[in-house]
């Protein structure tokens, strides 16, 4: 039955390996072996069970010529909406959710099985894989049975991605929980149940078999304008907008980088939180980052700047680092000219009270209150702005409920970047509705 085996891989020194192995040893037929891209094959072979291990790289992460031939087929196979959403979120995807997508779509057989290593991202973190747990291609529905953890195991030498073994079913409605074993050194593989726990397309939420999943109490209230949001964003250029060093030198201006070199306007310089800051009793600023906007959030216009020549000249001597930075969303700002604009930047980063907890490489949840204009730092931290200090009192102490930990434990992402980011708080928040004010 060898000659029913078919393979393969775009790596050129990969795929001489593999047929060399499955030719001489196995007796594969040669013709049976393909080098080439899987998205673009001249005719298109269907199998009862596929096998794979598709690339491990996000969307953005690809080179230029290559995404453009995608776009149109991330699309085309139910991972986006629309081309503008790979412009925003959308390019965060793992392109094995694309792969995964068109093999069980145009190469496997009505009822089929595949079995994927995959990054588990695909199934654990909030945003651009979101499409990707629809559990559907187009009207196609699909669904996985089991999934293997293989955390703390290595399977692939040097790989840090956390990933697993998928086992997926062509034609079938997901159904939950879905079995989910996860390695323990110690124990060898335990049996638990997953399940997405306030919508149908939530990241899986991990519990012992049998158990219930982590679920909340009551939401907590909030308007609008206080949804958690990330820390603020230099893009690459921390050493231009991050100092070791303050010292006021009057009421309007400052003394910054590690020597105190530099003369800057005290308005818009700002403490930076950092890790330490989570350990003191009363926080003590260690870092700094100057922010060049206007309370508004938006970036200081050059007749600003220009009112501000201490400001001006140190940006004009750094100009080249930021007009340099990449990233498609501070590609809208340097397009308009705004070079120094940083982002992560809106109103919300000067509201007088900001709960703050560390979102990345973390395993406990232990939010605390940042008075005055601490500003947190990009995925590092993450944070709810608020008004009143009654306010930023009562959201901290329903923050502080266990449940809200337990979630987070849960979704089986303690020490990554994905520990506790703020979509995953948003989700036990529910947005009050302001009421329009009535003139006379």
């Amino acid at each position: 039955p060898v000659g029913n085996l078919f393979g393969m891989e775009l790596n050129t020194r990969f795929f001489q390996t593999a047929r060399a192995k499955l030719v001489g040893r196995c007796a594969v037929p040669a013709e049976n072996l393909t080098c080439g891209d899987v998205f673009f094959q001249q005719t298109e072979r269907r199998f009862d069970l596929i096998f794979g291990n598709p690339p491990w790289a996000n969307f953005a992460d690809l080179p230029d010529g290559y995404k453009e031939r995608l776009k149109p087929l991330f699309s085309k196979f139910d991972l986006v909406a629309n081309r503008q959403d790979l412009l925003l979120g959308g390019s965060r995807i793992d392109v094995a959710a694309l792969v995964i997508q068109k093999t069980m779509l145009e190469n496997l057989r009505p009822g089929g099985e595949a079995v994927f290593f995959m990054p588990l991202s695909l199934l654990l973190n909030d945003g651009a894989n979101r499409q990707f747990r629809t559990y559907k291609i187009g009207k196609v529905p699909f669904a996985i049975s089991e999934v293997y953890d293989f955390q703390g195991l290595e399977v692939f030498s040097g790989i840090s991605t956390r990933h697993g073994l998928a086992h997926f079913r062509r034609d079938e409605r997901q159904v939950f929980p879905l079995k989910f074993s996860r390695w323990d050194v110690e124990k060898g593989w335990e049996m638990h149940d997953a399940r997405p726990v306030f919508h149908p397309t939530d990241p899986l939420s991990i519990a012992q078999a049998g158990e219930a999943a982590a679920t909340g109490t009551q939401p907590i209230l909030l308007e609008k304008e206080s949804a958690p949001r990330q820390g603020l964003n230099t893009c690459g250029a921390n050493g231009t907008y991050f100092f070791d060093f303050y010292r006021e030198l009057d009421e309007t201006t400052c003394m910054v980088t590690p020597d105190g070199s530099v003369r800057l306007p005290r308005r818009y310089v700002f403490p930076l939180i950092t890790g330490q800051n989570f350990r003191e009793t009363v926080p003590v600023p260690h870092k700094w980052v100057l922010v060049p906007h206007n309370a508004s959030g938006k970036p200081l216009e050059l007749a600003d700047l220009q009112r501000e020549p201490l400001l001006l000249t140190y940006l004009q001597k750094h100009r080249e680092t930021l007009q340099n930075r990449k990233g498609t969303m501070l590609g809208t700002w340097l397009k308009r000219g705004y070079w120094w604009a940083l982002l992560g930047v809106g109103p919300y980063n000067f509201f007088p009270h900001k709960i703050v907890w560390e979102a990345f490489g973390k395993s406990e949840f232990r939010p605390r209150i940042f008075p005055g204009n601490w500003q947190a730092n990009q995925s590092l931290q993450a944070f709810i702005p608020l008004k009143s200090p009654e306010k930023a009192n009562e959201v901290l102490a329903k923050l502080n409920e266990k449940h809200i930990e337990n979630y987070l434990r849960s979704l089986k992402m303690e020490g990554t970047m994905n520990w506790a980011q703020p979509g995953k708080i948003s989700k036990f928040i529910q947005f009050e509705e302001r009421m329009p004010t009535l003139f006379a």
